[in-house]
């Protein structure tokens, strides 16, 4: 079997530092990941392409129906860990040379796709290459998207805006969707200790944009009574966030925020946070976010400022297709079978075609941080799982 170790050193130093992964969307790390696709899929005979949206494809065979897609993302959050999208790639081509190791001739196309900006760090859309393909996000609302520095998504993805959108026919072209992702919690290494679980749903998620707009003034003459101080309202929202997450084993962060003017001896005038909040079931997360609102608005009232949310990105709960992994669990073994809060390009392309999604076993349970891990023979075995499916899928 390909040796995973060898392979995954390819990948390893790309945007890394000693604060942890930085490959935001297009970035000069994400664009060197891809030139490693581009070589890895030369390397086996496979052609390359770059759809409108910006998602890079190899296929082994023609790609236009009955195709078995597997892949994932290399974009990381800010700071993040090194497994979380780029192991389902390295797995994938590594899972191509074990069939040709085993002697099997694919009876279809098989493909393996990168898909961009899946983290949604650069340009606040999570998923946006796969939503882009398949329908689900407005050409004109991603147009108009731009970065933290003012840079068009076009412009940054060296894309045509005219060919941005859906992309139906590459859609109807693809029979079946695999990702394989490590495992982004402790199910598997807490669990029954198998290294690879399969995937029965994703959690219902969204992200929420809170605008706090008060009054700024200067910190040393303004007194306590006369502030509008919109961070007293914001540092409320967060409290009532972890609160309400708290009470319904749901989840609920405030990871970014943005405040001005940002001067240590100035009263803000105005925060910007965004919240990222997730529940096993869609009630559950409407509860959430109704109540943290509610409570952030009449604290508002209180401190004198005002608050507005607005939904960014909003996905339902997920059910992978149930005959497929159905299919895989059995030709697996019974391996575990998981749900997850965490979104996945999986979950998008879901809703178009039978998708499944295999995990691997993660004993740290730490993910989009430094701390993330899988070791080798785990991910070896993700990769023999992987082939597997394929072989399965592809090839009989």
């Amino acid at each position: 079997m390909s040796d995973f170790a060898s392979a995954w050193a390819e990948l390893a130093a790309i945007g890394r530092t000693p604060a942890g992964y930085f490959r935001w969307a297009w970035s000069d790390g994400e664009l060197a990941c891809r030139s490693w696709f581009t070589a890895a899929a030369a390397a086996r005979g496979m052609s390359v392409e770059t759809d409108g949206n910006g998602n890079l494809w190899a296929w082994l065979g023609a790609n236009d129906a009955n195709a078995v897609v597997t892949g994932s993302h290399f974009d990381s959050v800010p700071g993040g860990g090194g497994f979380d999208g780029p192991l389902g790639i390295v797995s994938a081509f590594l899972a191509l040379d074990v069939l040709r190791e085993r002697g099997v001739t694919p009876s279809r196309p098989i493909g393996i796709v990168a898909f961009a900006e899946e983290e949604g760090s650069r340009f606040g859309v999570a998923c946006l290459g796969s939503r882009l393909l398949c329908g689900e996000l407005d050409p004109a609302r991603a147009l108009a998207l731009r970065d933290r520095d003012g840079v068009p998504l076009a412009e940054a993805a060296g894309l045509d805006p005219a060919g941005i959108g859906p992309d139906p026919k590459r859609l109807a072209g693809i029979d079946a969707f695999v990702e394989l992702h490590i495992e982004q919690g402790r199910a598997l290494a807490d669990g029954a200790g198998a290294p690879v679980g399969v995937a029965c749903a994703i959690w219902p998620h969204g992200r929420w944009r809170l605008d706090f707009a008060g009054e700024g003034n200067h910190a040393g003459t303004t007194r306590m009574a006369d502030r509008r101080d919109p961070m007293l309202t914001f540092a409320y929202a967060v409290l009532a966030a972890n609160k309400a997450a708290r009470l319904r084993d749901a989840r609920a962060t405030v990871g970014r925020v943005a405040v001005s003017p940002n001067a240590t001896n100035a009263v803000p005038a105005s925060v910007t946070a965004w919240l990222d909040a997730r529940a096993a079931d869609q009630s559950t997360l409407d509860g959430l976010v109704d109540d943290v609102l509610a409570k952030v608005a009449e604290r508002a009232a209180r401190d004198g400022t005002a608050m507005s949310a607005t939904v960014e990105s909003l996905s339902a709960e997920t059910g992978f297709d149930a005959g497929l992994r159905n299919r895989i669990v059995e030709l697996l073994g019974g391996p575990p079978v998981l749900a997850t809060g965490a979104g996945h390009d999986a979950g998008v392309l879901a809703a178009h075609v039978p998708t499944a999604m295999l995990f691997v076993r993660n004993p740290t349970g730490v993910s989009h941080a430094p701390g993330e891990h899988a070791t080798d023979e785990d991910c070896a075995a993700g990769v023999a799982a992987l082939a597997d499916v394929l072989t399965d899928l592809a090839c009989r």
